[in-house]
């Protein structure tokens, strides 16, 4: 395997659908969910939350993807992208919004600060 490819399978990692996972997850790179996550997912990179995939926790990155179901506390250093077949229930705190038609969102969204100094439950 060469070094790119190695780099490559390092920094993405996949939460199939069909498979559930409770507890904290800490990852250097991208995470994608098409499964379900129960609990906090912490990520340097961009996490994607997929059409069938559900988080019901907290999610820390630098950047979102949501097409699917969010439920807890969403904090992002730079942008939220909200599919049109998102269902997000959550505080967000963000840097750039951008949301589909379609889209549901119920909850509170502060783009006023930085995501570091938005207060922590």
């Amino acid at each position: 395997m060469s070094t790119n490819q190695q780099e490559t399978s390092v920094r993405n990692n996949l939460i199939g659908n069909g498979t559930t996972i409770k507890g904290e997850i800490i990852a250097s790179g991208d995470i994608r969910v098409d499964g379900t996550v129960v609990g906090t997912i912490k990520s340097s990179g961009k996490i994607v939350v997929g059409q069938q995939g559900i988080v019901e926790g907290d999610m820390i990155c630098k950047s979102t993807d949501v097409s699917g179901h969010v439920k807890g506390n969403i904090r992002v250093d730079e942008l939220t992208s909200l599919k049109s077949t998102s269902r997000i229930e959550a505080e967000l705190y963000t840097k750039q919004l951008f949301i589909e038609v379609g889209a549901i969102f119920t909850g509170k969204c502060d783009m006023s600060q930085q995501v570091a100094e938005a207060p922590k439950k």
